[in-house]
């Protein structure tokens, strides 16, 4: 069970600071909220008050309702709540995603949310926060996970891409519609065709535009721009699209999933889909220990994934450690997407002990 404090609880809503009365990532709509990313696991509709990034802001409200409050605040700017002071820190997980850094008299826990201590040129570089007690994700706290170069990764895809064109097949990648999606197109090369975007995607598309990132050319699908770069084009679209009738207008295609999961195949086998590329927006084995080590915590809460693996490994090193358990949300929704989904969750720790 997690260790009890006045700084953080755990309640049916989620994670609770009592002593700045506010929830972090809350599970359900409460009066103050403090968001760390988009994600639609980590961001309820329905709460009266939200607090997140600047750059996190407007991605917010694409994921719950249009006339919310919410409140943007800088990187690194104090914030006071009650008796304690907030600071929201870059997670590197997707635009505007933060760590919260809760400080009560000289005593400071971190809350990571999700993140990846890999460069992203779509969305802020990670930084650790040094503290006494840590609460990190472990979506990926297995050591099998070890994410390949991302360099060498686009490299295959613009291979695979060049390989359909020869075929006159369409190229469909499936990728989660925030953070991912907009990850993909960052990194693919238009000298090579059309790129064309999934109504779901486009819209978050159009948010990371308009906050500065730098994207290549794309089209909004339609009727029209799909049949005339058939057997051309590369479509990015969210996992939901596969098997759909959505996809006829593309002639014949051939398909990809991208995430860190596609390192398993049997993952790969499951998705059914041609191809698999292996690109993770959360952070490796290696990142989760460095992160770790970098900030100095002596207490670690270990929460989302492979809780007690990572949880494990702590331990016999020595750090005082606790899981912080989280309710079964299932798969996570293509509006928004995550690869904190249960289908892969559940199946890859077998697979991975027999790799």
């Amino acid at each position: 069970m997690p260790r009890e404090h006045a700084l953080i609880t755990l309640t049916n809503s989620g994670l609770y600071c009592p002593r700045g009365d506010f929830y972090i990532d809350p599970w359900r709509p409460v009066d103050r909220a403090v968001i760390t990313h988009a994600h639609a696991d980590h961001a309820c509709p329905g709460s009266k008050r939200y607090l997140t990034s600047a750059t996190g802001a407007n991605v917010l409200r694409e994921r719950v309702q249009k006339d919310a409050v919410i409140d943007g605040r800088e990187y690194g700017e104090e914030i006071h709540l009650g008796e304690v002071t907030i600071s929201l820190h870059p997670a590197g997980h997707l635009l505007g995603s933060a760590q919260v850094r809760i400080d009560h008299r000289g005593e400071v826990w971190v809350i990571t949310g999700d993140y990846k201590v890999h460069d992203d040129p779509t969305c802020e570089t990670f930084e650790p926060v040094q503290c006494e007690t840590l609460i990190t994700e472990s979506t990926f706290g297995l050591p099998i996970y070890r994410w390949p170069d991302e360099r060498k990764v686009f490299e295959e895809i613009h291979e695979w891409w060049r390989g359909n064109q020869e075929s006159n097949r369409t190229s469909v990648i499936y990728a989660y519609a925030l953070g991912k999606a907009q990850r993909v197109i960052a990194g693919l090369d238009p000298g090579i065709g059309p790129i064309l975007t999934h109504g779901a995607v486009n819209r978050f598309v159009e948010v990371y535009r308009t906050a500065g990132v730098e994207l290549p050319p794309t089209e909004h699908v339609n009727a029209e721009n799909a049949k005339a770069s058939r057997g051309q084009a590369l479509v990015v679209a969210p996992p939901s699209a596969a098997g759909t009738p959505w996809l006829r207008k593309f002639g014949t295609i051939s398909d990809a999933f991208v995430s860190g999961w596609m390192q398993l195949r049997g993952t790969r086998r499951r998705r059914n889909v041609d191809r698999g590329f292996v690109l993770s927006d959360h952070a490796d084995w290696p990142g989760l220990l460095r992160t770790i080590e970098a900030t100095g915590a002596t207490h670690i809460g270990v929460t989302h994934g492979y809780t007690d693996v990572l949880n494990r490994w702590l331990n016999e090193r020595g750090y005082e450690t606790s899981i912080w358990p989280t309710r079964f949300r299932g798969e996570e929704d293509d509006t928004s997407g995550d690869e904190s989904e249960s289908t892969d969750t559940l199946n890859a720790k077998s697979e991975a002990e027999s790799a």
